[in-house]
Protein backbone atom coordinates (compact mmCIF):
# COMPACT_ATOMS: atom_id res chain seq x y z
CA UNK A 1 0.00 0.00 0.00
CA UNK A 2 1.39 3.63 -0.48
CA UNK A 3 1.90 3.59 2.88
CA UNK A 4 -0.12 4.86 5.76
CA UNK A 5 -0.69 8.66 5.66
CA UNK A 6 -0.57 8.20 1.31
CA UNK A 7 -3.41 5.68 1.63
CA UNK A 8 -5.47 7.22 4.02
CA UNK A 9 -5.35 10.56 1.62
CA UNK A 10 -6.55 8.53 -1.17
CA UNK A 11 -8.93 6.58 0.34
CA UNK A 12 -10.70 9.44 1.84
CA UNK A 13 -10.47 11.97 -1.29
CA UNK A 14 -8.66 14.33 1.62
CA UNK A 15 -8.50 18.12 0.58
CA UNK A 16 -8.27 17.77 -3.51
CA UNK A 17 -10.52 15.16 -5.64
CA UNK A 18 -8.67 11.83 -5.34
CA UNK A 19 -10.65 10.04 -7.90
CA UNK A 20 -9.72 12.86 -10.64
CA UNK A 21 -10.93 14.25 -14.02
CA UNK A 22 -11.39 13.61 -17.60
CA UNK A 23 -9.74 13.96 -20.05
CA UNK A 24 -11.28 13.52 -23.78
CA UNK A 25 -9.21 13.44 -27.38
CA UNK A 26 -11.15 16.18 -29.74
CA UNK A 27 -12.55 13.67 -33.21
CA UNK A 28 -11.80 10.15 -31.48
CA UNK A 29 -12.80 7.46 -33.46
CA UNK A 30 -16.44 7.22 -34.15
CA UNK A 31 -16.52 3.74 -33.02
CA UNK A 32 -16.55 3.10 -28.94
CA UNK A 33 -14.14 0.01 -29.40
CA UNK A 34 -10.99 1.75 -28.54
CA UNK A 35 -13.04 3.00 -25.13
CA UNK A 36 -14.31 -0.41 -24.31
CA UNK A 37 -10.62 -1.70 -24.75
CA UNK A 38 -8.85 0.84 -22.49
CA UNK A 39 -11.82 0.35 -20.26
CA UNK A 40 -10.85 -3.49 -19.66
CA UNK A 41 -7.00 -2.19 -18.63
CA UNK A 42 -8.22 0.70 -16.49
CA UNK A 43 -10.95 -1.54 -14.41
CA UNK A 44 -8.25 -3.74 -13.49
CA UNK A 45 -6.46 -0.91 -11.68
CA UNK A 46 -9.66 0.44 -10.21
CA UNK A 47 -10.20 -3.23 -8.47
CA UNK A 48 -7.06 -3.48 -7.63
CA UNK A 49 -6.66 -0.30 -5.77
CA UNK A 50 -10.36 -0.90 -4.36
CA UNK A 51 -8.89 -3.75 -2.72
CA UNK A 52 -6.62 -1.66 -0.55
CA UNK A 53 -8.30 1.42 -0.04
CA UNK A 54 -12.70 0.98 -1.51
CA UNK A 55 -13.29 4.13 -0.07
CA UNK A 56 -11.89 5.95 -2.82
CA UNK A 57 -13.50 3.96 -5.51
CA UNK A 58 -16.85 4.58 -3.39
CA UNK A 59 -16.53 8.00 -3.87
CA UNK A 60 -15.71 7.76 -7.84
CA UNK A 61 -19.23 5.71 -7.61
CA UNK A 62 -18.96 2.26 -7.52
CA UNK A 63 -21.17 1.44 -5.03
CA UNK A 64 -20.20 -1.95 -4.52
CA UNK A 65 -17.53 -0.74 -2.26
CA UNK A 66 -19.96 1.19 -0.10
CA UNK A 67 -19.54 0.55 3.63
CA UNK A 68 -15.64 -1.00 2.75
CA UNK A 69 -12.77 0.04 4.74
CA UNK A 70 -8.99 0.65 3.39
CA UNK A 71 -6.35 -1.74 4.63
CA UNK A 72 -4.33 -1.03 7.35
CA UNK A 73 -2.99 -4.38 8.10
CA UNK A 74 1.25 -4.69 8.68
CA UNK A 75 2.55 -6.27 5.26
CA UNK A 76 -0.08 -4.04 2.82
CA UNK A 77 2.54 -1.69 1.87
CA UNK A 78 4.63 -4.81 0.56
CA UNK A 79 1.54 -6.23 -1.31
CA UNK A 80 0.38 -3.17 -2.89
CA UNK A 81 4.55 -2.33 -4.39
CA UNK A 82 3.93 -6.24 -5.13
CA UNK A 83 0.84 -5.60 -7.11
CA UNK A 84 1.31 -2.30 -8.51
CA UNK A 85 4.80 -4.01 -10.57
CA UNK A 86 3.02 -6.94 -11.75
CA UNK A 87 0.12 -5.12 -13.43
CA UNK A 88 2.74 -2.35 -14.28
CA UNK A 89 4.56 -5.21 -16.38
CA UNK A 90 1.01 -5.67 -17.80
CA UNK A 91 0.25 -2.63 -19.27
CA UNK A 92 3.38 -1.74 -20.32
CA UNK A 93 3.83 -5.27 -22.64
CA UNK A 94 -0.12 -4.10 -23.68
CA UNK A 95 1.43 -0.51 -24.95
CA UNK A 96 3.86 -2.99 -27.29
CA UNK A 97 1.09 -4.23 -28.79
CA UNK A 98 -2.00 -2.18 -29.27
CA UNK A 99 -1.93 0.17 -31.98
CA UNK A 100 -5.00 2.42 -31.26
CA UNK A 101 -3.32 5.68 -30.26
CA UNK A 102 -6.27 6.53 -27.95
CA UNK A 103 -5.45 3.65 -25.99
CA UNK A 104 -2.39 4.11 -25.76
CA UNK A 105 -2.40 7.00 -24.46
CA UNK A 106 -4.46 5.90 -21.70
CA UNK A 107 -2.21 3.31 -20.83
CA UNK A 108 0.31 5.94 -20.35
CA UNK A 109 -1.77 7.26 -18.04
CA UNK A 110 -2.31 4.69 -16.09
CA UNK A 111 1.58 3.22 -15.78
CA UNK A 112 2.42 6.76 -14.89
CA UNK A 113 0.24 6.58 -11.64
CA UNK A 114 1.59 3.36 -10.76
CA UNK A 115 5.23 4.60 -11.06
CA UNK A 116 4.21 7.43 -9.07
CA UNK A 117 2.90 5.56 -6.54
CA UNK A 118 5.07 2.88 -6.24
CA UNK A 119 7.92 5.77 -6.09
CA UNK A 120 5.41 7.07 -3.12
CA UNK A 121 4.91 4.02 -1.21
CA UNK A 122 9.32 3.49 -1.39
CA UNK A 123 9.93 6.85 -0.65
CA UNK A 124 7.57 6.69 1.91
CA UNK A 125 8.90 3.42 3.72
CA UNK A 126 11.98 4.33 3.47
CA UNK A 127 12.37 7.86 4.67
CA UNK A 128 8.68 8.89 7.12
CA UNK A 129 7.52 7.38 9.97
CA UNK A 130 4.35 6.46 9.39
CA UNK A 131 1.15 8.87 10.66
CA UNK A 132 -1.56 10.97 9.47
CA UNK A 133 -4.57 12.70 10.66
CA UNK A 134 -6.61 9.79 11.47
CA UNK A 135 -9.58 11.23 12.73
CA UNK A 136 -9.92 13.74 9.93
CA UNK A 137 -9.60 11.22 7.31
CA UNK A 138 -12.21 9.30 8.83
CA UNK A 139 -14.51 12.85 9.27
CA UNK A 140 -13.63 12.73 5.29
CA UNK A 141 -14.68 9.29 4.25
CA UNK A 142 -18.03 9.20 6.97
CA UNK A 143 -18.49 12.98 4.98
CA UNK A 144 -18.76 11.48 1.33
CA UNK A 145 -21.55 9.44 2.00
CA UNK A 146 -23.39 11.57 4.42
CA UNK A 147 -23.79 14.33 1.94
CA UNK A 148 -26.55 15.99 -0.08
CA UNK A 149 -24.41 14.77 -3.35
CA UNK A 150 -24.93 11.42 -1.99
CA UNK A 151 -27.96 9.82 -2.86
CA UNK A 152 -30.28 9.04 -0.60
CA UNK A 153 -30.18 4.89 -0.59
CA UNK A 154 -26.29 4.97 -0.14
CA UNK A 155 -26.49 6.73 2.82
CA UNK A 156 -26.82 4.26 5.30
CA UNK A 157 -23.39 2.78 4.40
CA UNK A 158 -22.10 5.54 6.64
CA UNK A 159 -22.81 2.82 9.77
CA UNK A 160 -20.79 0.18 8.37
CA UNK A 161 -17.99 2.60 7.42
CA UNK A 162 -18.20 3.96 11.28
CA UNK A 163 -18.79 0.33 13.00
CA UNK A 164 -15.20 -0.82 10.95
CA UNK A 165 -13.88 2.12 11.69
CA UNK A 166 -14.02 1.93 15.31
CA UNK A 167 -14.02 -1.69 15.72
CA UNK A 168 -17.78 -2.59 16.86
CA UNK A 169 -18.30 -4.86 13.67
CA UNK A 170 -17.46 -7.89 13.61
CA UNK A 171 -13.87 -9.11 12.68
CA UNK A 172 -12.75 -5.43 13.15
CA UNK A 173 -10.20 -3.90 15.44
CA UNK A 174 -10.37 -0.08 16.17
CA UNK A 175 -8.29 1.89 13.08
CA UNK A 176 -6.92 3.99 16.04
CA UNK A 177 -4.89 0.99 17.47
CA UNK A 178 -4.07 -0.04 13.98
CA UNK A 179 -2.53 3.30 13.31
CA UNK A 180 -0.56 3.40 16.11
CA UNK A 181 0.77 -0.33 15.51
CA UNK A 182 1.99 0.99 11.90
CA UNK A 183 3.61 3.91 13.55
CA UNK A 184 5.39 1.66 15.88
CA UNK A 185 6.48 -1.04 13.09
CA UNK A 186 7.62 1.99 10.98
CA UNK A 187 10.34 3.06 13.16
CA UNK A 188 14.05 3.06 12.27
CA UNK A 189 17.02 4.70 11.84
CA UNK A 190 17.05 7.69 9.91
CA UNK A 191 13.42 8.12 9.32
CA UNK A 192 11.83 11.45 9.94
CA UNK A 193 8.28 12.28 11.36
CA UNK A 194 5.82 14.45 11.08
CA UNK A 195 6.45 17.96 11.28
CA UNK A 196 5.56 19.30 14.98
CA UNK A 197 3.07 21.86 14.10
CA UNK A 198 1.10 19.60 12.14
CA UNK A 199 0.91 17.53 14.83
CA UNK A 200 -0.26 19.87 17.67
CA UNK A 201 -2.91 21.30 15.50
CA UNK A 202 -4.28 18.05 14.70
CA UNK A 203 -4.59 17.17 18.04
CA UNK A 204 -6.80 19.82 18.81
CA UNK A 205 -9.03 19.83 15.63
CA UNK A 206 -9.84 16.26 16.97
CA UNK A 207 -13.16 16.97 18.90
CA UNK A 208 -14.51 19.06 15.80
CA UNK A 209 -14.04 16.02 13.99
CA UNK A 210 -15.87 14.15 16.45
CA UNK A 211 -18.50 16.58 16.90
CA UNK A 212 -18.65 17.04 12.84
CA UNK A 213 -19.16 12.95 12.25
CA UNK A 214 -22.37 13.35 15.40
CA UNK A 215 -23.91 16.24 13.39
CA UNK A 216 -23.88 14.67 9.94
CA UNK A 217 -25.47 11.11 11.54
CA UNK A 218 -27.97 14.10 12.74
CA UNK A 219 -28.73 15.87 10.22
CA UNK A 220 -29.72 12.58 7.53
CA UNK A 221 -30.77 11.54 10.68
CA UNK A 222 -29.13 8.21 10.33
CA UNK A 223 -30.08 5.19 12.84
CA UNK A 224 -27.62 2.42 13.90
CA UNK A 225 -24.99 4.28 14.72
CA UNK A 226 -24.87 5.16 18.63
CA UNK A 227 -22.61 2.28 19.85
CA UNK A 228 -20.06 3.26 16.90
CA UNK A 229 -20.26 6.94 18.14
CA UNK A 230 -19.58 6.30 21.32
CA UNK A 231 -16.90 3.96 20.64
CA UNK A 232 -15.63 6.91 18.27
CA UNK A 233 -15.79 9.79 21.20
CA UNK A 234 -13.30 7.34 23.24
CA UNK A 235 -11.30 6.44 20.93
CA UNK A 236 -10.31 9.91 19.44
CA UNK A 237 -9.83 11.06 22.95
CA UNK A 238 -7.38 8.56 23.13
CA UNK A 239 -6.05 8.56 20.14
CA UNK A 240 -5.26 12.34 20.80
CA UNK A 241 -3.31 11.48 23.85
CA UNK A 242 -1.57 8.71 21.99
CA UNK A 243 -0.58 11.43 19.93
CA UNK A 244 0.37 13.56 22.38
CA UNK A 245 3.15 11.08 24.29
CA UNK A 246 4.20 9.22 21.73
CA UNK A 247 3.79 10.71 17.84
CA UNK A 248 4.75 14.66 18.98
CA UNK A 249 8.19 13.66 20.48
CA UNK A 250 9.05 11.88 17.29
CA UNK A 251 7.87 15.11 15.71
CA UNK A 252 10.58 17.29 13.33
CA UNK A 253 11.44 21.11 14.38
CA UNK A 254 11.55 22.05 10.64
CA UNK A 255 8.79 21.80 8.15
CA UNK A 256 11.04 20.56 5.03
CA UNK A 257 10.43 17.70 3.20
CA UNK A 258 13.52 15.40 1.83
CA UNK A 259 14.09 16.76 -1.80
CA UNK A 260 13.27 13.28 -3.17
CA UNK A 261 9.98 13.52 -1.56
CA UNK A 262 9.23 17.52 -2.71
CA UNK A 263 10.09 16.65 -6.14
CA UNK A 264 7.83 13.46 -6.32
CA UNK A 265 5.14 16.30 -4.90
CA UNK A 266 6.10 18.35 -7.93
CA UNK A 267 5.77 15.80 -10.31
CA UNK A 268 2.52 14.79 -8.96
CA UNK A 269 0.76 17.93 -9.40
CA UNK A 270 1.66 18.25 -13.32
CA UNK A 271 4.66 21.22 -12.66
CA UNK A 272 7.30 19.68 -15.20
CA UNK A 273 9.83 23.22 -14.77
CA UNK A 274 12.88 23.56 -12.60
CA UNK A 275 11.51 25.00 -9.15
CA UNK A 276 13.95 27.68 -9.47
CA UNK A 277 13.06 28.61 -13.20
CA UNK A 278 9.88 28.68 -12.23
CA UNK A 279 10.39 31.31 -8.80
CA UNK A 280 12.31 33.54 -11.43
CA UNK A 281 8.88 33.95 -13.60
CA UNK A 282 6.32 33.93 -10.86
CA UNK A 283 9.02 36.96 -8.81
CA UNK A 284 8.33 38.58 -12.20
CA UNK A 285 4.26 37.95 -12.63
CA UNK A 286 4.01 39.35 -9.16
CA UNK A 287 5.88 42.40 -10.06
CA UNK A 288 3.48 43.01 -12.75
CA UNK A 289 0.08 42.22 -11.11
CA UNK A 290 1.27 44.45 -8.05
CA UNK A 291 1.50 47.61 -10.19
CA UNK A 292 -1.53 46.58 -11.51
CA UNK A 293 -3.39 46.60 -8.58
CA UNK A 294 -1.17 49.62 -7.86
CA UNK A 295 -2.99 51.59 -10.52
CA UNK A 296 -6.71 50.75 -9.96
CA UNK A 297 -6.49 51.69 -6.30
CA UNK A 298 -6.92 55.57 -6.90
CA UNK A 299 -9.86 54.55 -9.24
CA UNK A 300 -11.33 52.34 -6.98
CA UNK A 301 -10.74 55.37 -4.16
CA UNK A 302 -11.93 58.35 -6.82
CA UNK A 303 -15.43 56.13 -7.48
CA UNK A 304 -16.20 55.69 -3.56
CA UNK A 305 -14.99 59.21 -2.29
CA UNK A 306 -11.90 58.12 -0.05
CA UNK A 307 -8.99 60.28 0.86
CA UNK A 308 -6.67 57.31 0.62
CA UNK A 309 -5.39 56.08 -2.58
CA UNK A 310 -3.08 53.39 -1.83
CA UNK A 311 -3.26 49.59 -2.06
CA UNK A 312 -3.29 48.62 1.48
CA UNK A 313 -6.04 51.80 2.50
CA UNK A 314 -8.13 50.72 -0.25
CA UNK A 315 -8.09 46.94 0.82
CA UNK A 316 -8.76 48.06 4.16
CA UNK A 317 -12.05 49.64 3.35
CA UNK A 318 -13.03 46.91 0.92
CA UNK A 319 -12.64 44.36 3.46
CA UNK A 320 -14.71 46.93 6.00
CA UNK A 321 -18.13 46.11 4.02
CA UNK A 322 -18.63 42.62 5.49
CA UNK A 323 -21.39 40.61 4.06
CA UNK A 324 -22.63 39.25 7.57
CA UNK A 325 -22.33 34.99 7.75
CA UNK A 326 -25.99 34.20 7.50
CA UNK A 327 -26.36 36.46 4.33
CA UNK A 328 -23.05 35.42 2.87
CA UNK A 329 -24.80 32.84 1.14
CA UNK A 330 -27.80 34.28 -0.67
CA UNK A 331 -25.04 37.00 -1.59
CA UNK A 332 -23.02 34.63 -3.34
CA UNK A 333 -26.15 32.79 -5.32
CA UNK A 334 -26.57 36.62 -6.39
CA UNK A 335 -23.62 37.29 -7.71
CA UNK A 336 -23.31 33.78 -9.16
CA UNK A 337 -26.52 34.27 -11.12
CA UNK A 338 -25.27 37.92 -12.15
CA UNK A 339 -21.38 36.12 -13.35
CA UNK A 340 -24.04 33.39 -15.61
CA UNK A 341 -25.45 36.50 -17.67
CA UNK A 342 -22.25 38.14 -18.07
CA UNK A 343 -21.13 34.92 -19.49
CA UNK A 344 -24.43 34.59 -22.11
CA UNK A 345 -24.10 38.32 -22.61
CA UNK A 346 -20.73 38.34 -23.52
CA UNK A 347 -20.41 34.66 -25.17
CA UNK A 348 -17.94 33.59 -22.94
CA UNK A 349 -18.03 29.48 -23.13
CA UNK A 350 -21.38 27.33 -23.28
CA UNK A 351 -23.36 27.24 -19.73
CA UNK A 352 -24.83 24.34 -18.63
CA UNK A 353 -28.63 23.76 -17.58
CA UNK A 354 -28.62 22.80 -13.70
CA UNK A 355 -28.50 25.39 -11.15
CA UNK A 356 -25.54 26.10 -9.16
CA UNK A 357 -25.32 24.31 -6.23
CA UNK A 358 -23.42 25.92 -3.02
CA UNK A 359 -23.39 26.21 0.76
CA UNK A 360 -21.25 27.37 3.30
CA UNK A 361 -19.14 24.94 5.24
CA UNK A 362 -19.46 23.91 8.84
CA UNK A 363 -16.77 24.15 11.45
CA UNK A 364 -15.64 20.50 10.91
CA UNK A 365 -15.15 21.49 7.12
CA UNK A 366 -13.39 24.63 7.63
CA UNK A 367 -10.82 22.57 10.16
CA UNK A 368 -10.02 20.15 7.63
CA UNK A 369 -9.94 22.54 4.17
CA UNK A 370 -10.09 26.56 5.54
CA UNK A 371 -9.96 27.32 2.03
CA UNK A 372 -13.28 28.08 -0.47
CA UNK A 373 -13.54 24.69 -2.62
CA UNK A 374 -15.43 22.74 -5.32
CA UNK A 375 -16.99 19.55 -3.86
CA UNK A 376 -17.14 17.08 -6.84
CA UNK A 377 -19.83 14.94 -7.72
CA UNK A 378 -19.59 11.12 -7.86
CA UNK A 379 -18.02 10.57 -11.69
CA UNK A 380 -19.49 7.14 -12.29
CA UNK A 381 -22.80 6.26 -12.64
CA UNK A 382 -23.49 9.89 -11.98
CA UNK A 383 -28.15 9.84 -12.04
CA UNK A 384 -27.81 14.06 -12.01
CA UNK A 385 -25.31 14.99 -8.70
CA UNK A 386 -23.61 18.03 -9.08
CA UNK A 387 -20.43 19.23 -7.78
CA UNK A 388 -21.13 22.21 -4.82
CA UNK A 389 -19.73 25.30 -4.18
CA UNK A 390 -17.84 25.05 -0.25
CA UNK A 391 -17.35 28.43 0.90
CA UNK A 392 -15.40 28.70 4.06
CA UNK A 393 -15.70 31.95 5.98
CA UNK A 394 -12.87 31.37 8.76
CA UNK A 395 -9.87 29.57 10.12
CA UNK A 396 -10.69 27.44 12.67
CA UNK A 397 -7.14 26.53 13.47
CA UNK A 398 -5.95 30.28 13.46
CA UNK A 399 -5.94 31.82 17.24
CA UNK A 400 -9.01 34.28 17.94
CA UNK A 401 -6.93 37.73 17.26
CA UNK A 402 -6.38 36.12 13.40
CA UNK A 403 -8.71 37.43 11.77
CA UNK A 404 -10.06 36.18 8.52
CA UNK A 405 -11.83 38.84 6.38
CA UNK A 406 -10.73 37.71 2.63
CA UNK A 407 -13.88 36.53 1.23
CA UNK A 408 -16.61 37.88 3.46
CA UNK A 409 -17.03 41.22 1.38
CA UNK A 410 -18.84 41.90 -1.41
CA UNK A 411 -15.60 42.64 -3.63
CA UNK A 412 -14.13 39.40 -2.96
CA UNK A 413 -17.24 37.37 -4.32
CA UNK A 414 -16.72 38.26 -7.99
CA UNK A 415 -13.18 36.34 -8.57
CA UNK A 416 -14.07 33.94 -6.15
CA UNK A 417 -16.97 32.74 -7.66
CA UNK A 418 -15.36 32.69 -11.11
CA UNK A 419 -12.82 30.19 -9.76
CA UNK A 420 -15.05 27.60 -7.50
CA UNK A 421 -18.15 28.24 -9.87
CA UNK A 422 -19.28 29.44 -12.96
CA UNK A 423 -16.73 29.57 -15.39
CA UNK A 424 -14.64 27.74 -12.94
CA UNK A 425 -14.41 24.23 -11.57
CA UNK A 426 -18.31 23.75 -11.30
CA UNK A 427 -18.45 23.42 -15.27
CA UNK A 428 -15.28 21.48 -15.09
CA UNK A 429 -17.19 18.75 -13.24
CA UNK A 430 -20.43 19.45 -15.04
CA UNK A 431 -18.46 18.58 -18.55
CA UNK A 432 -17.13 15.23 -16.85
CA UNK A 433 -20.79 13.89 -15.99
CA UNK A 434 -22.19 15.14 -19.44
CA UNK A 435 -19.45 13.58 -21.75
CA UNK A 436 -18.66 10.20 -21.75
CA UNK A 437 -15.09 9.82 -21.98
CA UNK A 438 -12.73 6.61 -21.23
CA UNK A 439 -12.42 5.03 -17.30
CA UNK A 440 -8.38 6.32 -17.64
CA UNK A 441 -9.44 9.73 -18.40
CA UNK A 442 -12.01 10.30 -15.95
CA UNK A 443 -10.27 8.76 -12.88
CA UNK A 444 -6.87 9.23 -13.69
CA UNK A 445 -5.44 11.93 -15.98
CA UNK A 446 -6.10 14.51 -13.13
CA UNK A 447 -3.13 16.53 -11.41
CA UNK A 448 -3.46 20.21 -10.20
CA UNK A 449 -1.70 22.06 -13.21
CA UNK A 450 -4.46 20.74 -15.76
CA UNK A 451 -7.22 21.61 -12.64
CA UNK A 452 -5.86 24.84 -10.97
CA UNK A 453 -4.77 26.08 -14.44
CA UNK A 454 -8.47 26.55 -15.72
CA UNK A 455 -10.26 27.23 -12.98
CA UNK A 456 -7.49 30.79 -12.86
CA UNK A 457 -7.72 31.04 -16.60
CA UNK A 458 -11.56 31.77 -15.68
CA UNK A 459 -10.93 33.91 -13.39
CA UNK A 460 -8.90 35.84 -16.56
CA UNK A 461 -12.01 35.83 -18.65
CA UNK A 462 -14.73 36.88 -15.97
CA UNK A 463 -12.22 39.99 -14.98
CA UNK A 464 -13.27 42.54 -17.83
CA UNK A 465 -16.87 42.30 -16.33
CA UNK A 466 -16.45 42.60 -13.24
CA UNK A 467 -17.19 45.99 -11.04
CA UNK A 468 -13.79 47.67 -10.48
CA UNK A 469 -13.71 46.59 -7.15
CA UNK A 470 -13.88 42.86 -8.07
CA UNK A 471 -10.85 43.45 -11.27
CA UNK A 472 -9.03 44.81 -7.73
CA UNK A 473 -9.44 41.48 -5.88
CA UNK A 474 -9.05 39.41 -8.92
CA UNK A 475 -5.65 41.32 -8.87
CA UNK A 476 -4.98 40.55 -5.49
CA UNK A 477 -5.43 36.65 -6.10
CA UNK A 478 -4.05 36.40 -9.36
CA UNK A 479 -1.21 38.43 -7.09
CA UNK A 480 -1.49 35.20 -4.13
CA UNK A 481 -0.68 32.35 -7.14
CA UNK A 482 1.92 34.05 -8.83
CA UNK A 483 3.24 34.73 -4.69
CA UNK A 484 2.33 30.64 -4.33
CA UNK A 485 4.71 29.92 -7.57
CA UNK A 486 7.76 31.43 -5.55
CA UNK A 487 7.10 31.35 -1.91
CA UNK A 488 6.41 27.24 -1.70
CA UNK A 489 9.40 26.19 -3.65
CA UNK A 490 11.52 28.54 -1.68
CA UNK A 491 10.17 27.45 1.70
CA UNK A 492 10.63 23.77 0.98
CA UNK A 493 14.29 24.59 -0.78
CA UNK A 494 15.34 26.59 2.34
CA UNK A 495 15.89 29.36 0.39
CA UNK A 496 13.54 31.27 2.59
CA UNK A 497 12.16 31.12 5.91
CA UNK A 498 8.10 31.38 7.49
CA UNK A 499 8.61 35.03 8.51
CA UNK A 500 10.08 36.07 5.28
CA UNK A 501 6.87 34.23 3.91
CA UNK A 502 4.90 35.71 6.21
CA UNK A 503 6.21 39.18 5.36
CA UNK A 504 5.00 38.80 1.34
CA UNK A 505 1.58 37.65 1.89
CA UNK A 506 0.63 39.97 4.32
CA UNK A 507 2.07 43.56 3.84
CA UNK A 508 3.06 42.82 -0.35
CA UNK A 509 -0.39 41.18 -1.25
CA UNK A 510 -2.51 41.92 1.77
CA UNK A 511 -4.20 38.93 2.98
CA UNK A 512 -5.31 38.52 6.61
CA UNK A 513 -3.52 36.65 9.41
CA UNK A 514 -5.67 34.02 9.15
CA UNK A 515 -5.64 33.78 5.08
CA UNK A 516 -2.03 33.91 5.85
CA UNK A 517 -1.93 30.85 8.11
CA UNK A 518 -3.63 28.80 6.06
CA UNK A 519 -1.46 29.17 3.43
CA UNK A 520 1.89 29.03 4.87
CA UNK A 521 0.29 25.75 6.44
CA UNK A 522 -0.28 24.48 3.26
CA UNK A 523 3.46 25.01 1.53
CA UNK A 524 4.81 23.75 4.22
CA UNK A 525 3.03 20.59 5.56
CA UNK A 526 -0.37 20.10 4.50
CA UNK A 527 0.25 19.96 0.41
CA UNK A 528 3.76 21.02 0.22
CA UNK A 529 4.44 21.75 -3.84
CA UNK A 530 0.85 21.83 -4.74
CA UNK A 531 0.28 25.55 -4.33
CA UNK A 532 2.28 26.42 -6.93
CA UNK A 533 0.07 24.16 -9.71
CA UNK A 534 -2.14 27.51 -10.12
CA UNK A 535 -0.46 30.07 -11.49
CA UNK A 536 2.01 27.27 -13.62
CA UNK A 537 -1.37 25.65 -14.93
CA UNK A 538 -2.78 29.73 -15.45
CA UNK A 539 0.44 30.76 -17.63
CA UNK A 540 0.44 27.68 -20.06
CA UNK A 541 -3.17 28.01 -20.71
CA UNK A 542 -2.85 32.03 -21.33
CA UNK A 543 -0.15 31.30 -23.65
CA UNK A 544 -2.13 28.58 -25.43
CA UNK A 545 -4.59 31.19 -25.84
CA UNK A 546 -2.61 33.96 -27.52
CA UNK A 547 -1.13 31.57 -29.68
CA UNK A 548 -4.42 30.64 -30.70
CA UNK A 549 -5.26 34.21 -31.41
CA UNK A 550 -2.55 34.66 -33.34
CA UNK A 551 -3.00 31.94 -35.66
CA UNK A 552 -6.75 32.67 -35.80
CA UNK A 553 -6.91 36.13 -36.48
CA UNK A 554 -10.17 37.11 -37.22
CA UNK A 555 -11.46 33.84 -37.01
CA UNK A 556 -10.64 33.38 -33.24
CA UNK A 557 -14.22 32.79 -31.47
CA UNK A 558 -13.67 33.22 -27.65
CA UNK A 559 -16.94 30.72 -27.13
CA UNK A 560 -16.15 28.36 -29.27
CA UNK A 561 -12.18 28.11 -27.98
CA UNK A 562 -13.41 27.86 -23.95
CA UNK A 563 -15.79 25.38 -24.97
CA UNK A 564 -13.00 23.20 -26.77
CA UNK A 565 -10.74 23.51 -24.02
CA UNK A 566 -13.62 22.27 -21.49
CA UNK A 567 -14.46 19.32 -24.09
CA UNK A 568 -11.03 18.22 -23.26
CA UNK A 569 -10.90 17.80 -20.07
CA UNK A 570 -8.23 17.78 -17.41
CA UNK A 571 -5.41 15.67 -19.81
CA UNK A 572 -2.25 16.80 -19.20
CA UNK A 573 -2.21 20.52 -21.04
CA UNK A 574 0.52 19.44 -23.43
CA UNK A 575 -2.21 16.92 -24.91
CA UNK A 576 -4.50 20.16 -24.52
CA UNK A 577 -2.55 22.49 -26.37
CA UNK A 578 -1.66 19.60 -29.24
CA UNK A 579 -5.19 18.96 -29.99
CA UNK A 580 -5.93 22.59 -30.27
CA UNK A 581 -2.68 22.85 -32.30
CA UNK A 582 -3.76 19.96 -34.91
CA UNK A 583 -7.59 20.00 -33.88
CA UNK A 584 -9.09 23.69 -33.26
CA UNK A 585 -7.42 26.48 -35.09
CA UNK A 586 -7.83 24.23 -38.73
CA UNK A 587 -11.61 23.72 -37.78
CA UNK A 588 -12.11 27.26 -37.16
CA UNK A 589 -9.93 29.18 -40.39
CA UNK A 590 -12.12 30.23 -42.96
CA UNK A 591 -13.28 27.85 -45.47
CA UNK A 592 -11.39 24.90 -43.26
Amino acid sequence: MKTFAAAIALATAATWPAAPLFAQEAEAPATPDWTETSNVYTQKLIDFEAGFYPEGASQAGYEQYDGLTFDLSADSTERYVAGARELRAEFAAAMASETNPFVKQDLAILIDSLDRSILSSELNERMMLEWAELPQSIFYSIGAMLSDQTAEHRRASAVQLLRRYTGVADGFEPYTELAKARFEESRGDGKIGPYRVEVQESIGKIPTFAAGIRELFEKYDIDGADEALDAMDAQFADYGEWTQEVVLPAARGEARLPEELYALNLRNVGIDMDPREAMSRARRGFYEIRAQMEALAPQIAEKNGWEETDMASVMARLKQQTIPNDEIEEFYQGVNRELEAKIRANDIVSLPDTELQMRVASQAESAAQPAPHMRPPRLIGNTGEQGTFVLTVGNPTASADDVYDDFNHPAASWTLSAHEARPGHEMQFAALVEQGVSLARMLYAFNSVNVEGWALYAEAEMLPHEPIEGQFIAQQFRLLRAARAFLDPALNLGLMTREEAERVLREDALFSPGMTKQELDRYQFRMPGQAGSYYYGYRKLIDLRVETELALGEDFNEKAFNDFLLSQGIIPLELIAKAVREEFIPSQRSGG
